[in-house]
Order: C-alpha cells, then structure tokens, then sequence
C-alpha cells in the first residue's frame, strides 16, 4: 500500500500524475490516427521542428511552449502544402523539412551564449517540475484537440485507408491533412513537459502501435490507445518515484515493454499466437462508416 500511496502524498507527484495520464490519452487518441495514416515520422519531425520556435523564445525571453507550437505549426503547414505533389512521398517531404527546422534552431541557439543547461528541460522533460497553471494549459488544449479529433474522426480515418476514394467523394482532402498535421503539432508540444523533445515520438506512436496489434476494429483501438498511453505514463511515474530514476525514460520504456508484449502475445496478431494457430497474422482492419460528405459524393455520376 505505500507503494500506491506514497506518491499521491506530495503535490509535485500530483501534478505529474494529472499530466502524465492527460498526455498519454490525447497522445493515444492522435497517434492513432497518424499510425493508420503510416506516418510514424511525423511525430519525430514536429517534435525537432518546434526546435526553432524554442530556441527563439529562449533567446527573446518569452515562453518556450509558444514559441514551439508557432514554429512546429509553420512546419506541419508547409509539409501538408508540399506534400499535395504526388511525385514525392509525404515521408520525403518531411525528412526535407524537420532536417531544415532542425538546423535553423542550431544556428538561432549558436548565438546565445550558455544555451545548453538552460534547455535541458526541454530535451528531457520535466514533469516532476510543472506547476498548476502547467496543468491547467495541458488539460484545457487536451480538451481541444479530443474535441476536434472526435469532429473529423470520420473524415481522417476514411483519408487514411483510401485517399483517392476520398478525394474523390468530395473530402477536403488538404484541409483535413492541415488538421491532422495541427492535431499532431499541439500534441508533441504538451507532451514536451512529460517526456521531452528526444522521447515524445514514442508516447505518440507506441501505444497506437500496441493498439494496433490488439484489435481491427478502429473504434477499439481508439479507445486502448489512450488506455495503453495513460496506464505506461503511471506505471512510468510510481516506477521513477520509487527507484528516483528519469521519469520521461521510464515512461517510454514502460510503454516500449508493452508494445513487445503485444507483438508477441496479441490475441489475433501477436507473433507466438500466430504460430500456435500455424498461420500467419492477417490484417482485418475495419474501414470507416463513410462521413455524410462521402454518402453525398459517392452517387454513379460523381
């Protein structure tokens, strides 16, 4: 019992609990969408093009975050802009420009002197350092991107299985691209405080990626995404508390180990149960109930 217990008892804990377990559903919830898309890089670019934004913000003296979610926004709008060229692939188009965000936020820090110590916070996180108004701008964008992401579900997911299809039913394809590089962009910068810029890919895809392998119905694997996020993000958290170790890395080691168990013991997918039925995982993902943009574009002469 002091085990459960003994955390709860100091309000750093507390805040770091409430953090924790809101960063881990919302993260769940939009990573989610990115695994289907097969994105995966998308979190690593936003997170190393907010690089710039910080490191002007440190430089003028004004928040840190801001400045992160301004320049991680530019980025995502420029790679949704270039990546409408079918010629390149979406992965191209983002390797080109998180390289390019990356070395911009090199050179801006090059110019301020003592740098290093004073963004360590960001590159490792610092979720047992937050304060309540931290908390409070957490919960509020959570809200706001769960409220979005549940008002173009539809729309993303159908985007996401068959782009052309959904093209062509008349879904503002581009816009809906914008979205979801938005949604992804807030997300990597609320979860800068608990797992910082080096470590937030991972609370972004993995517990997706368990996901994933545990159901092929995408309304489920909606809701064990964030399950999976918030469970690995306590387990994370009482695990630092108790050993005092990092508690960003034990985040993300907690939820890597449930990913491995899911690859090996997932009831239709895992690896090991696969072989005990003699046959190889299939993949039955569920498609998505056509949005009422898609049923009014789908007639023969559309």
């Amino acid at each position: 019992m002091d085990f459960v217990t003994a955390p709860w008892e100091h309000l750093f804990m507390q805040r770091a609990f409430a953090v924790a377990v809101m960063c881990g559903v919302v993260s769940g919830v939009i990573g989610a969408h990115v695994v289907l898309r097969g994105m995966a890089f998308i979190g690593d670019a936003v997170s190393h093009s907010v690089f710039p934004g910080v490191a002007i913000a440190f430089v003028f003296q004004f928040n840190l975050v801001l400045g992160g979610a301004v320049a991680g926004l530019l980025t995502a709008l420029a790679v949704a802009v270039f990546s409408q060229n079918r010629r390149l692939k979406e992965d191209t188009v983002i390797g080109v420009f998180f390289a390019a965000a990356f070395g911009l936020g090199i050179v801006i820090l090059s110019t301020a002197p003592g740098y290093s110590g004073s963004l360590e916070s960001f590159l490792f996180g610092q979720i047992l350092g937050i304060s309540d108004g931290d908390v409070l701008i957490v919960a509020v964008m959570g809200l706001v991107l769960l409220l979005v992401a549940g008002a173009v579900h539809k729309e993303l997911v159908t985007v996401s299985l068959d782009r052309e299809t959904a093209r062509a039913a008349g879904l503002p394809v581009f816009a809906l691209d914008i979205v979801l590089y938005a949604l992804v962009t807030v997300t990597v910068v609320i979860s800068l405080q608990a797992v910082g810029n080096i470590l937030v890919l991972a609370l972004l895809i993995t517990p997706a990626a368990c996901a994933r392998l545990l159901t092929d119905r995408i309304g489920l694997m909606m809701l064990l995404a964030p399950a999976v996020g918030a469970g690995s993000a306590v387990v994370g958290l009482y695990l630092s508390y108790t050993y005092n170790l990092a508690a960003g890395g034990l985040i993300v080691l907690v939820v890597t180990g449930v990913f491995v168990l899911c690859w090996l013991f997932a009831p239709r997918h895992g690896l090991l149960t696969a072989r005990r039925r003699g046959k190889p995982p299939v993949d039955r993902t569920e498609p998505a109930a056509p949005s009422k943009a898609a049923q009014a574009g789908s007639s023969p002469t559309g």
